[in-house]
């Protein structure tokens, strides 16, 4: 694919690629630039010239079901919306460089911070019992059972309150979620798998930087 790149716009790319690195941090220059062409791939058109539009709903969704084997709707729409900063339905190529930073590399601070923003579906800073009913309901139940299965989620919803909510409001604030991420690192998917797990992520790497790791 980079020998069709022109030597214009190769310096197009790699400006874009040096202001990209500031917002990808856990990216070198050259790996950005690896994801911007798979970004112009995906998107159907370069980056620089491509300022309305971008990645859609739908083409991101086939990424995290495809490559990153995630099945659950209501997590690929909140994910979706995590990448999407600015709300206009489509992923820019600066949310696709930082989106993928902390999905791919992301430090504990950035991925408990992640993981909250997905998981507070009305965005009021909140997690509330009607969003973890809703969230453990959508993601538990893929095989209707005989007994009524809300109160077994209800019950669930009781422990982990029990268990993450240190302030005794009877819903989860980021603080609340940080402290008890910290203590125990497997709570940051409570609600539903919105992380890639490290094999998706190596696959992923590997074919994107197919050969940025092989000078």
């Amino acid at each position: 694919m980079s020998q069709q790149v022109s030597s214009m716009n190769r310096k197009n790319l790699q400006k874009l690629a040096e202001s990209l690195c500031k917002t990808g941090k856990h990216f070198n220059k050259q790996e950005v630039e690896f994801l911007i062409q798979l970004y112009n791939t995906l998107a159907g058109g370069p980056a620089e010239r491509n300022t309305r539009g971008g990645i859609d709903r739908n083409t991101f969704r086939n990424i995290l079901h495809n490559t990153f084997g995630m099945t659950d709707d209501m997590i690929m729409d909140r994910v979706f919306r995590g990448f999407d900063k600015d709300n206009d339905s489509f992923i820019s190529v600066s949310e696709w460089i930082e989106g993928l930073s902390i999905f791919l590399r992301g430090t504990l601070d950035e991925r408990i911070k992640y993981c909250f923003g997905v998981y507070d579906l009305n965005g009021d800073g909140y997690i509330s019992r009607e969003e973890m009913f809703h969230m453990l309901k959508n993601s538990l139940l893929k095989q209707p059972t005989e007994e009524d299965p809300d109160e077994g989620i209800k019950d669930l919803v009781e422990i982990t309150l029990k268990k993450m909510d240190y302030d005794h409001d009877s819903k989860l604030s980021y603080a609340d979620f940080e402290k008890a991420v910290r203590e125990e690192n497997l709570l940051l998917e409570a609600f539903g798998p919105c992380l890639p797990d490290s094999k998706s992520i190596m696959a992923f790497e590997r074919q994107a930087f197919r050969t940025a790791h092989n000078h």
